[in-house]
């Protein structure tokens, strides 16, 4: 019987550039076979570009405008309350510099979702993007950063940014838990998880404590409680994401050293050497990934590819 596998990307910014590297080279050898993908912030991106099989698109859309201004700016966050410019990256450079294949996507049968957090309870939400332009506003409020970014607003409810509430979604990808069933949705019995921070990083406060010391969500209770235990959170789950790999239901792929590429990175050689190093971490374990992933059920027409 053929196992329903996972594909679970966590975001961190530019730090994406990392699972691009990976993601790249499972398009390239043909891993296709999962039954889901899951993006969180960044991640997202990678997601999406992933279900349209476009190799080498988050690549070239981080390192084309890691420092252009028309993506993100200090200028846009004073006079939109936004730091990243939306109508560019989901308008502009999805329609014009580097065509997003839509056509493909929405006939892929992978089911993607991005995680989104809930600011009236402190929650994270699990939204379905099942098409693209359609759905852009659930990967818009996947990667809404607190403070730099305005709240984003998806069947009436008020999103940021999913790495506060659940920054590496494989226990809602594999129903592990007690987590909530999701309509529609098969959980899968194994995941490839691809993180962008290395195997020993242990998360403190850090930003969080920026965001909670800006008083700009004291009136969302449940958010400033997610927001004050994220670290300890994050670190349980990594825990128990390697004793999951332990036991062969999980295959983890991470950098084999510490990530010196920062949220909002702007150094090209950086971007490039974490692209490299995620490409290198994916080869090594190709073996692997052709064992834990099935083979796909679905081939596109060779009419439909565009990269």
């Amino acid at each position: 019987m053929k196992q329903n596998v996972a594909l679970v990307l966590e975001g961190g910014g530019f730090r994406d550039m990392f699972t691009a590297g990976v993601t790249d080279v499972m398009m390239e050898e043909g891993i296709w076979g999962f039954s889901s993908i899951w993006g969180v912030s960044a991640g997202a991106m990678s997601a999406a570009s992933y279900k349209s099989r476009q190799i080498g698109r988050t690549m070239r859309i981080m390192l084309a405008f890691r420092d252009d201004p028309r993506l993100m700016s200090m200028w846009s966050y004073i006079t939109t309350g936004n730091i990243a410019r939306a109508d560019f990256l989901y308008d502009k450079v999805q329609s014009t510099f580097d065509p997003f294949n839509g056509e493909l996507f929405n006939r892929n049968p992978l089911q993607m979702y991005c995680v989104a957090s809930d600011v009236t309870f402190g929650t994270p939400a699990y939204l379905h993007v099942k098409s693209l332009p359609e759905d852009v506003e659930s990967i818009r409020a996947s990667s809404s950063l607190p403070l730099f970014s305005k709240m984003v607003d998806v069947n009436s409810h008020h999103y940021l940014d999913g790495g506060t509430t659940d920054s590496i979604p494989f226990t809602q990808a594999m129903g592990l838990g007690g987590s909530k069933p999701l309509e529609g949705y098969t959980p899968a019995t194994k995941a490839v998880v691809v993180l962008t921070r290395d195997r020993n990083y242990i998360k403190d406060l850090g930003n969080d404590g920026l965001v909670l010391r800006s008083h700009r969500y004291d009136s969302y209770p449940y958010f400033i409680a997610a927001l004050e235990d994220r670290y300890e959170r994050y670190n349980k789950c990594r825990k128990q994401l390697w004793d999951l790999g332990k036991e062969g239901s999980c295959l983890v792929i991470a950098p084999a050293k510490v990530v010196e590429v920062g949220v909002d990175e702007s150094s090209g050689e950086k971007l490039l050497n974490l692209y490299l190093e995620g490409r290198q971490q994916a080869f090594k374990a190709i073996k692997q990934l052709r064992e834990f992933v099935p083979e796909p059920d679905w081939v596109p027409d060779e009419s439909m590819m565009h990269y």
